[in-house]
């Protein structure tokens, strides 16, 4: 029987105490000599032996690509909650190179004179059982279930994490039937060792597991078959082992390099070469996902057609990646299926599939935080871009660079800072470059140098049909036109080329303001930053009063400027404006003001509430309206942004983001009766709406997101390049006829 596993090979060594560097070295030269893991002895009771769990880190620390584990990590004295949190903590820290060999322990003398609870043979395969679901439930940071105990682990309402950075696997070390069950029914793989297996055990062994796997609803093939060997066995022997046995990684227990040297050049070649063509002839297939995995899979997704260019990083619910694609920052979500393309050619791949199923939502992700919450979705299917994230200056003199969709503009900002470039990109660092570049980007410097669309000179798009087109000004000139502004209706941006702008270090401000006359605030601030000079760009939070205490306003943004004496001087209207409270203003470059996001995973929760609106000048009515909504504390964040100055340059009708005449732009989130009420009486206020800050999906909102003409125009080029409606998922414009149009 052949399972069809790879191939692997790996080393067996003892923690000697006495050359304490010996092992260390030993797992160095098993990965200069090509073996795929190093495997240490555990016996905590040894006192000639180092702590496995120690000397582990430490190899892991002192190797690059060789993977890691207890052969085997005796559990009874090592609790699983501990293990659970050290093997993930080992996993993160070695980039992914763990795996968790498991025993039920076998010295009980020796273990019980370390203090460990003697157990019966029965009692320590139940507490290995218990053990391994609890370390597996440990690591499942998606769930919300509470942790709950068993008989030998009391422990209830335990927290969850950290999560390995893979799938950990768990192997077991198993002889009798009880143990070989419990492999089959739970395990990842089986290790035992060959000196201690007697002719027809193999056999009987895999029959045993066959029998459990089959019984708890797995395939056989989900247990990997491991071997310890002593190293001098012929090519013949192993392949055998392979062939016939189901055996497929072979782990040499010596310490002696001239054995490990010899037998890495003359043994694994062989094996792993007769292996290999007698598995073509025979037509062996490696194992696919587990049968868990299978059944998370979602209904009306042809997962066996997914293209073989994108397979390998496709991530389907049963996935362990998927707890970590599923969501964005703020919305929750549940796909079907997140493809993660590489190349060009592999998002036109994805389009493709993603076309073969039409009735199915489609989220593009590129950073996956925007706040509307479009790019994850619920049972249909992502191109997440994240891999497409190349920073390349294509020009000096001009200052043009080309910037895949999936970076994001921290790390823009880092790679333009040694040219003494910079490109206004939001306030978020974390934001990618393909959302914020085809959608408007209200950022720190726009009231100077313009919404980031409007440094926007060409791109690549891959359209509903799959194929790639260059837009810009002079090619495909409407497709550009709609890009900027409404990119998510018309293709996917695989590749952005913009022209950066001069910036020096800058003066990042940070003020903190008494807004009990919330009003008067905001008519102030919106005053003055209408007569702020174009290198000053603000923002302002207004969070309502708690505890007895006054709203207070936090200003932030920027002052472009390297001179102190020009920053506090844009600054004092605004420092006027009301009692300060705090303060900050601080030299800093535009790099290290975007850096203020983290690389963790994205674990957004249920459904964003974000509402949006773009005002003009701000009246005595409009200030009213926001202190209302801002003292009824019914929502939980109330933003102004500057979007004046160079952005009311460009004339309305060159790009699709067309409110150019407003002053600032209105975000707040909220629910609830009293939201709504008080949100609506400051929306009577509007002229506009951005969409990338607006959760809402109503169709009626395109009416306030694109003046009549701007929509009519977007719908007639949707009729031209996404006739069929694909991109759909992202406030689509439709593709009214044009006597609806006209109607409008």
């Amino acid at each position: 029987m052949d399972y069809g596993h790879p191939i692997r090979f790996g080393t067996f060594l003892a923690p000697v105490a006495a050359d304490p560097q010996r092992p260390v070295r030993l797992a160095q030269l098993s990965e200069q000599l090509g073996y795929d893991l190093a495997t240490f002895q555990d016996h905590p009771y040894q006192p000639a032996f180092l702590d496995t769990w120690t000397l582990m880190s430490y190899v892991a620390a002192a190797t690059s690509t060789i993977e890691v584990a207890p052969n085997v990590l005796n559990l009874p004295m090592r609790p699983a909650p501990v293990t659970a949190q050290a093997a993930a903590s080992l996993d993160l820290l070695s980039g992914g190179r763990f795996s968790l060999g498991l025993g039920a322990g076998g010295f009980w003398d020796a273990m019980e004179a370390m203090g460990a609870k003697r157990l019966t043979p029965g009692e320590a395969v139940d507490a290995l059982a218990e053990g391994i679901e609890l370390i597996r439930e440990l690591w499942d940071t998606d769930s919300r279930v509470r942790v709950r105990g068993g008989v030998h682990y009391s422990v209830d309402g335990a927290k969850r994490g950290p999560a390995p950075a893979h799938r950990v696997p768990i192997w077991v070390g198993a002889y009798k039937p009880r143990m070989l069950r419990l492999t089959g029914r739970l395990a990842d793989g089986w290790l035992p060792s060959l000196a201690y297996m007697k002719p027809g055990d193999l056999q009987a062994g895999n029959a045993r597991i066959d029998d459990s796997a089959t019984a708890a609803g797995r395939r056989p093939d989900e247990v990997v078959r491991l071997l310890n060997i002593s190293g001098r066995e012929s090519a013949e022997e192993l392949t055998a082992l392979a062939l016939e046995d189901g055996m497929s990684t072979f782990i040499v227990g010596n310490d002696d390099p001239r054995l490990l040297e010899s037998f890495a050049a003359e043994i694994i070649p062989q094996v792993r070469g007769v292996v290999a063509s007698a598995r073509s002839q025979r037509g062996t297939s490696a194992p696919g996902r587990p049968t868990a995995a299978l059944t998370a899979r979602r209904p009306g997704i042809a997962y066996d057609e997914i293209p073989s260019s994108l397979r390998e990083g496709a991530v389907e619910p049963g996935d362990f990646e998927y707890r970590s694609v599923r969501s964005n920052y703020l919305r929750g979500g549940a796909p079907g299926l997140v493809l993660r393309p590489h190349t060009i050619a592999e998002v036109s791949d994805a389009v493709g599939f993603a076309r073969n199923h039409a009735d199915l939502p489609l989220g593009v992700r590129s950073g996956g935080h925007g706040i509307s919450g479009r790019s994850t979705n619920d049972g249909g299917i992502v191109i997440d871009l994240r891999a497409l994230a190349d920073i390349e200056v294509l020009d000096e003199a001009s200052r043009r660079v080309r910037i895949g969709p999936g970076a994001r503009w921290t790390e823009v900002s880092r790679a333009l800072e040694p040219h003494g470039w910079a490109l206004s990109s939001g306030d978020h660092g974390g934001v990618g470059v393909g959302g914020l570049g085809t959608a408007g980007g209200v950022g720190f410097l726009g009231r100077e140098h313009g919404l980031t669309i409007d440094r926007l000179v060409a791109a690549d798009v891959v359209l509903a049909d799959g194929s790639v087109v260059r837009a810009s000004a002079t090619e495909n000139a409407e497709l550009f036109w709609a890009l900027r502004g409404a990119g998510g209706n018309v293709g996917i941006a695989v590749s952005l080329e913009f022209e950066a702008v001069p910036v020096r270090d800058i003066g990042w401000v940070q003020l903190a303001f008494d807004a009990s006359d919330t009003a008067g605030f905001v008519r102030g601030f919106a005053d003055a930053m209408r007569a702020a000079p174009r290198d000053v760009t603000l923002f302002v939070i207004l969070a309502p009063s708690r505890s007895g205490q006054p709203p207070i306003a936090q200003v932030y943004g920027v002052v472009d400027s390297d001179d102190p004496d020009v920053i506090l001087e844009r600054l004092q209207p605004f420092a006027a404006l009301a009692p300060l409270v705090g303060q900050s203003v601080q030299l800093a470059s535009y790099a290290d003001v975007m850096a203020n996001a983290s690389d963790a995973a994205h674990s957004g929760q249920g459904e964003p509430a974000f509402r949006s609106g773009l005002i003009g000048p701000i009246d005595d009515a409009a200030a009213e309206a926001i202190a209302a909504l801002v003292r009824s504390r019914s929502s939980l964040w109330f933003q102004l942004r500057a979007v004046g100055g160079a952005i009311a340059d460009v004339p309305s009708g060159d790009t699709a983001y067309a409110f150019r005449d407003a002053e600032l732009s209105v975000t707040a989130i909220g629910r609830g009766s009293t939201f709504d009420r008080l949100w609506d009486q400051l929306a009577a206020h509007f002229d506009g709406l951005y969409l990338s800050f607006e959760s809402r999906t109503d169709p009626a909102l395109l009416v306030q997101a694109f003046p009549p003409a701007t929509l009519a125009r977007l719908r007639e080029v949707k009729r031209q390049y996404d006739p069929e409606g694909l991109f759909r998922d992202n406030f689509a414009v439709g593709t009214a006829t044009a006597a609806e149009d006209e109607a409008a």
